[in-house]
């Protein structure tokens, strides 16, 4: 019988990617060398994480995110994972609870200089 806690996201401090898991059979693998920022919104009961990335953005939506925002500001958040509903009973009212996760493509931004755009 297994009694682990099921977790939402897992930590190594040796990372040198963050693995995410959109679906049962999508993966992405993102190198931790192209973070860029993070951005926690705790606004109301559910909080929402978002985390760029040099090529794609990860929008995250649960509960008790900052644990996942502190992983990730040491560079050591190795995987992310939605968590099925029928396990969130399971996990203590301290640990994250990922209810969705939405990666997108980052958007193009411009260099060219001030002076030529006019």
């Amino acid at each position: 019988m297994n009694t682990k806690t099921p977790e939402c996201y897992t930590t190594d401090q040796q990372a040198r990617c963050l693995r995410v898991q959109m679906t049962a059979t999508r993966w992405l693998v993102l190198p931790l060398d192209q973070f860029v920022y993070a951005d926690l919104d705790s606004d109301g009961k559910e909080q929402k994480l978002k985390l760029v990335f040099a090529t794609h953005e990860i929008l995250i939506s649960g509960h008790v995110l900052q644990r996942i925002e502190t992983a990730i500001h040491r560079l050591e958040l190795s995987g992310l994972m939605k968590l099925p509903e029928k396990y969130h009973a399971l996990v203590a009212e301290n640990q994250p609870r990922i209810r969705e996760i939405v990666v997108a493509e980052a958007k193009a931004v411009s260099l060219q200089p001030e002076s030529s755009l006019n």
